[in-house]
């Protein structure tokens, strides 16, 4: 999906498209992409840690009752924001790399405190968790599971693919030595659909809501069927449209046109931005109603939509204007920073209920990460909970007075 001609003379020549030359940024591409200098000169951050970190006293039986620390495998499935295509958004040099060992949703670079993954939260719990990406990789290559992990996603996939990545994720599962295939709980994080989106005006039946929940539901079926002790994300993919106001008056942003050319080429207040802007609104609706209730959800086995992204709104500078901080050098995918905030909001939609997982609101306002509660120290994974001790309590108090004013209607009347 990605102009990889476009990248090689670009990185390696002078360049101009469209009018517009490399800046001094993008002309020095002498950077070592393949070191992760930019990582080792970011501040730590402050340690993290909750009262309760240990695991279940017995491996739990029920998806219901799994805490952080029970969790012993972590996957992912997507696209190029799971990639992490570009994410130390310096130069035009790293857009053809993907830097797994960052990705928001399965990075294992360093600790904690060197990049928040949420595989680096839950390597705070469980420092054995197989298997977080350890290195970057590059796009046009396919990478063996000892460079990806278990990151199973593809740069430039539509959801039509996703089925094929966990296939191939099953077989590395059942066939991996640091694991247990049956007995090990796992979580699988799944954001996919955004590249839909993107070639929606190309192909409007093939990339079409109905086609987008069909493959879906394929994907999830797949999973319930065939995967035993897992807990699969779904998250809902973002609001897009804002994506047209990052801007940068340089080659890689050019990049967008080629990549997303349904968002970034209508004019504005068209016809064809307003039927993409539906489109968009379309597939979170319909994601969400094909993932509420028990529709994948058996004893060993749950999908839950985590909602975060939601309502997202761009990063923005105390003047109004973007914050390019978050975004890479193609002006479309998130940097180190961008990917941290989605790491944390994950996070802690897993351990809000449904009805309180809270959405953000905007990436300028930097996300708290939580801890799970002492009332429930599992991850949630249920659409609706079950009632709580206090919940059955007040109903059985509330049934027995109602049944003692009965009994007194009854006998007045017979009186």
């Amino acid at each position: 999906m990605f102009p990889r001609v476009l990248f090689a003379v670009c990185v390696f020549a002078a360049c101009h498209v469209d009018g517009f030359a490399l800046t001094e940024e993008e002309e020095n591409s002498n950077q070592d992409v393949f070191e992760t200098d930019f990582l080792l000169q970011r501040r730590l951050h402050p340690p993290f840690s909750c009262p309760d970190m240990s695991p279940s006293p017995t491996v739990p039986t029920s998806v219901e009752y799994v805490k952080a620390a029970d969790i012993k495998v972590i996957a992912a499935l997507g696209d190029s924001l799971t990639t992490a295509i570009g994410a130390n958004g310096t130069t035009i040099a790293s857009i053809p790399f993907e830097f797994r060992q960052v990705s928001w949703s399965i990075g294992g670079y360093g600790t904690y405190q060197n990049v928040i993954t949420l595989a680096n939260i839950f390597k705070l719990f469980n420092p054995s968790l197989v298997f977080p990406s350890p290195i970057m990789t590059f796009n046009s290559n396919p990478g063996t599971v000892n460079e990806t992990g278990f990151n199973f996603a593809v740069t430039g996939h539509n959801t039509l693919n996703v089925s094929d990545q966990i296939r191939h994720m099953i077989d590395t599962f059942k066939t991996y030595p640091g694991m247990n295939f049956h007995e090990d709980w796992k979580v699988v994080t799944m954001l996919i659909g955004m590249n839909d989106i993107c070639d929606y005006c190309k192909n409007k039946t093939l990339f079409s809501p109905d086609n987008f929940i069909r493959y879906m539901t394929e994907a999830l079926d797949m999973m319930m069927n065939e995967i035993p002790r897992a807990i699969v994300n779904v998250v809902q993919i973002l609001p897009m449209k804002p994506l047209r106001e990052v801007k940068r008056p340089t080659i890689g942003c050019q990049l967008q046109k080629k990549f997303c050319s349904c968002l970034v080429l209508p004019e504005e207040n068209s016809t064809e931005l307003e039927e993409l802007i539906e489109m968009n609104y379309e597939f979170q609706r319909r994601l969400q109603k094909l993932v509420h209730g028990d529709r994948f959800f058996k004893k060993d086995f749950a999908v839950i939509l985590q909602p975060y992204l939601e309502n997202a709104r761009p990063p923005r500078l105390p003047d109004g204007s973007i914050d390019l901080s978050f975004f890479t050098a193609d002006c479309f995918h998130f940097t180190v920073k961008g990917h941290e905030e989605l790491a944390k909001g994950l996070w802690n939609n897993m351990f809000q209920p449904v009805g309180e997982k809270e959405r953000i609101e905007t990436f300028s306002k930097p996300v708290q990460l939580i801890c799970p509660s002492k009332e429930h120290p599992y991850i949630y994974t249920r659409a609706k909970a079950a009632p709580s001790d206090a919940a059955m309590k007040h109903f059985s108090l509330t049934t027995s007075a109602l049944m003692s004013l009965l009994s007194v209607f009854v006998l007045f009347n017979c009186l």
